[in-house]
């Protein structure tokens, strides 16, 4: 009421934005507590995926295996791709079928992440960023093992061990990096279009054929578009430069490396710029959309 007036002062309502309710955000709560989720949420799914199962964690072993076995016969005996042209190219075929597994296992996995979980966003206070990521280290325990079966048909195959093995965990630091980037983009774009799962279904297959893992680059240097040697292009895809120099460090000292079949070491900065950019890219996404995904699902 109005000293002056004696009247009554309308209070003026409070505007629509000020009570617009948010939910968590991507990163909030602690990087302790974030990583303990992120963990906790991969493990538990470790676990259930093979609850009841026989073989337990090694069907993640027996699914690249009979893919691999089948694209060998096939590339091998009937089509003679590779067959005494390419040195260790069995091992080559599996180390690359390992590699973009992992890829393709992270990023389509994390498309229906969050919408997967619903129930839990909806009850539970946590950064949303928990989900997609467990999801990629999920498949970052997958190709642990894997890789263990790959050093084993390395070893198999008589090629010794070298300094330059080192430099598989960088390669896979930087496959990490490209999927889950790609990962947090698809997850928080599919809560509000769900066409998303579909359509990234193609393209993954697209870049299955789009990457080196049937062929080498040696084998599409050959070939050319617009006066471009299809070698340069394949490794423009930062998924053919990291397959074509694991090839160098793991299997073939004497192979092409990424830096060479991209046309030199300034050029290489094209798919390191594209991997930093798409994880950027995914990480600012979806740390706008984390605070109304819990609304939209």
């Amino acid at each position: 009421m109005s000293a002056a007036t004696g009247l009554e002062t309308p209070v003026k309502p409070p505007s629509p934005a000020s009570h617009r309710v948010y939910g968590p955000s991507a990163l909030g709560g602690g990087v302790e507590r974030f990583w303990a989720l992120t963990f906790m949420l991969a493990r538990t799914e470790f676990k259930l995926r093979f609850f009841g199962s026989i073989f337990g964690y090694l069907w993640t072993l027996v699914r690249p295996l009979l893919f691999f076995g089948v694209l060998l016969f096939v590339f091998t005996k009937l089509l003679h791709v590779g067959s005494g042209t390419v040195p260790h190219y069995p091992e080559y075929l599996l180390e690359s079928i390992i590699l973009f597994t992992y890829f393709q296992e992270t990023t389509s996995g994390c498309v229906p992440s969050l919408v997967g979980r619903e129930n839990l966003l909806r009850k539970v206070r946590f950064p949303r960023l928990v989900v997609p990521l467990s999801v990629a280290l999920l498949s970052l325990f997958n190709l642990g093992m894997n890789l263990i079966v790959v050093f084993l048909f390395i070893l198999g195959a008589g090629i010794a061990p070298t300094w330059s093995w080192l430099e598989l965990p960088v390669l896979v630091a930087l496959l990490v990096i490209l999927s889950t980037g790609v990962g947090m983009l698809l997850s928080a774009m599919y809560v509000r279009f769900r066409d998303v799962q579909p359509i990234w279904e193609v393209i993954a297959q697209i870049l299955w054929y789009a990457s080196p893992i049937l062929y080498t680059v040696q084998s599409a240097a050959k070939h050319h578009l617009l006066g471009l040697s299809f070698s340069r292009i394949l490794v423009i895809n930062p998924i053919g430069a990291i397959i074509t120099q694991a090839r160098k460090a793991l299997l073939q000292p004497s192979a092409p490396s990424a830096s060479r079949a991209i046309g030199g070491d300034l050029r290489l900065l094209i798919p390191f710029a594209i991997t930093a950019g798409i994880f950027a890219l995914g990480l600012w996404y979806f740390n706008r959309e984390a605070p109304l995904i819990s609304e939209r699902l």
